[in-house]
């Protein structure tokens, strides 16, 4: 069965919008692994709008299972990695005006700078991840670079508006997680999978573990975050 591995980030996202202590990620990561979680995400952002350092300092000394941290390829986010010591690294692109992340890391573009990353977080190490958008030469850079884990975007499978379009990007997702497991890459997916769209992806058995945030986190403010995981999981497990 694939794990399901819980982002906390927006529960430090309230937290953030008053400046105040409550609600706790830490608190939630905790309870996420209570109710079967396999794993924690957070990703710590250079402008640090909702997880700090102090989260991922207590979560590397609390969390039972996995800590995956998701962060910048920069020299001053690799010092954090190779201080905190998380279990795996999760290489992400971040840009200070968006949202939420928008895509997949160019690995193809900066190959040379992420080879460097890799090369000082496995010499310290970690494991890291590459999260990349669902193109095969996206997925042998990955390999090229000697990531050990790639976590497949399914933020425009998640996003899209019509059947066709949903069809098409579901397509892209299967080729390149197949090429991953030809390639011998381990393979996450995340970004956008909610409680109705992992009915398309949850067949697709290369799938090792999926990475889901938002809609668990706005679905435990309504009913509780241990009954949010349970239900995640239950789903995903088919």
């Amino acid at each position: 069965m694939p794990k399901v591995a819980i982002n906390v980030d927006h529960v430090a996202t309230v937290r953030q919008a008053r400046l105040a202590a409550e609600p706790d990620p830490v608190t939630a990561a905790a309870l996420a692994e209570l109710a079967g979680a396999q794993g924690i995400v957070t990703h710590l952002r250079e402008d640090r709008r909702h997880i700090q350092d102090r989260d991922v300092e207590i979560l590397r000394q609390t969390v039972k299972t996995r800590l995956n941290l998701e962060m910048a390829a920069t020299p001053e986010m690799v010092e954090v990695a190779l201080r905190i010591k998380p279990d795996l690294v999760t290489l992400v692109p971040e840009k200070r005006q968006e949202l939420t992340t928008e895509g997949g890391l160019d690995v193809i573009t900066h190959e040379k700078a992420i080879a460097e990353s890799l090369r000082v977080l496995h010499d310290g190490g970690i494991l890291v991840s590459l999260f990349i958008n669902p193109e095969p030469a996206h997925v042998e850079t990955a390999l090229r670079v000697e990531a050990d884990f790639v976590e497949i975007h399914t933020g425009s499978f998640a996003e899209a508006k019509t059947l066709s379009r949903r069809l098409e990007e579901h397509d892209r997702i299967l080729a390149a997680v197949r090429l991953a497991s030809e390639l011998k890459l381990g393979i996450h997916a995340g970004h956008g999978i909610d409680y109705r769209n992992i009915l398309w992806l949850r067949h697709i058995t290369e799938i090792e573990e999926y990475s889901i945030g938002h809609a668990v986190i706005a679905r435990a403010v309504l009913v509780g975050m241990e009954r949010a995981v349970r239900e995640m999981i239950d789903l995903v497990n088919g």
